[in-house]
């Protein structure tokens, strides 16, 4: 009987640990698919690839950028996306050449240096800084609710 009890105990342990396991490899050990969803913010907001932003960009979005008074909303991003490619800009060149990554539970923080080449108006022009990121697992897939820049100049 007594064997009995600590098998059971041991199985109850190994299911735990595996369901911890799992969860753990999708909040941290997945920066492959965290990068990938940064990058994919990005390069959605430069095309104003609508349906790409509303999938990464939550409706509980803010944003703070560098020189801008106002703090904006998801709209706002939107916006400014839907702005900068009517005016025929796009982009050239994306890079991030260093980014660190936090986890706490399902909250990603990315710390990172960008580089962006884009075209707007016939003329190119490249704009380096920092951004810090957060994300949030969300139904399986990182979503993007806020975001602070700052420009290098």
């Amino acid at each position: 009987m007594r064997r009995r009890r600590v098998l059971v105990v041991l199985a109850m342990l190994v299911v735990a640990l595996a369901n911890s396991a799992n969860s753990w490899s999708q909040a941290k050990g997945d920066d492959e698919g965290l990068l990938r969803a940064r990058e994919a913010v990005w390069r959605a907001w430069f095309a104003d690839d609508k349906k790409a932003l509303a999938d990464l960009v939550p409706a509980d979005t803010l944003v703070i950028s560098a020189g801008e008074k106002e703090w904006k909303k998801q709209g706002d991003v939107f916006r400014d996306a839907d702005e900068f490619h009517s005016k025929g800009g796009r982009l050239i060149r994306l890079e991030f050449p260093r980014t660190e990554v936090q986890h706490f539970g399902n909250v990603a923080v990315t710390y990172s240096q960008y580089l962006y080449e884009i075209e707007a108006g016939g003329k190119r022009s490249v704009s380096t800084g920092r951004v810090t990121e957060v994300f949030v697992l969300r139904d399986g897939r990182w979503v993007n609710p806020g975001w602070h820049t700052d420009e290098e100049k």
